[in-house]
């Protein structure tokens, strides 16, 4: 499989944690977004969208938006399961990831922080932009932990949801994000940074990090 994605990017970030936590072997392609590669003919080719990642699969399948991407690989490789065996619990987990994946995130993905930069902000309204939808997703993300976690988002193994917070958690702090009032999201944070599938997947750790 290749992956296409950017290293700081949170798509690509959930991404990666869920193939290694899967334990499947990748090829990483980078994809400079600063560059504007995403909207090369080449790359438009591949995913007419122009976002990350992308995902080729080994039989030739090109699969783009990460949900989509969680989804077929807990469907195809379903050991270890990043979802619960109950239907209930499955939707409790993806309405965790959705909270994330919906709500906060593309509110403060690149193009969207462009936007608000065009429209007049600086540094501190871009951090204040983020941060207001971080904030208020993250209260009731950490309500649901509180109701539903053992360590993790959901239960005491990684799932889907933990997919989603982490490369969230990643993106608070570039937006200077105050988190210690959440202080269980904070303790996944701190469970993800020594699980190894976790650590591979953080962008500092990827081929094209600055």
């Amino acid at each position: 499989m290749i992956l296409h994605g950017y290293w700081r990017s949170g798509t690509s970030y959930r991404t990666r944690i869920a193939l290694n936590l899967k334990g499947l072997v990748y090829e990483t392609a980078p994809v400079d977004l600063r560059a504007g590669v995403q909207k090369s003919a080449a790359y438009l080719a591949l995913n007419p969208q122009g976002l990350v990642p992308a995902l080729e699969t080994d039989d030739g399948l090109v699969l783009t938006q990460s949900p989509a991407i969680l989804e077929w690989l807990e469907e195809t490789h379903p050991t270890p399961a990043l979802l619960p065996s109950s239907a209930g619990d499955r939707a409790v987990v993806r309405a965790m990831a959705a909270l994330v994946g919906c709500d906060i995130h593309p509110l403060n993905n690149l193009r969207v922080l462009k936007a608000v930069r065009e429209l007049g902000a600086d540094q501190a309204g871009v951090d204040a932009w983020a941060g207001r939808w971080i904030l208020d997703g993250f209260a009731a993300l950490e309500a649901l932990v509180a109701r539903h976690g053992e360590g993790w988002c959901f239960g005491g193994a990684p799932t889907l949801a933990d997919c989603y917070l982490i490369p969230q958690i990643y993106s608070a702090r570039r937006f200077n994000v105050d988190l210690t009032v959440f202080p269980r999201l904070l303790e996944i944070e701190m469970r993800a940074d020594l699980h190894p599938a976790f650590n591979a997947a953080h962008p500092d750790n990827q081929p094209d990090a600055d």
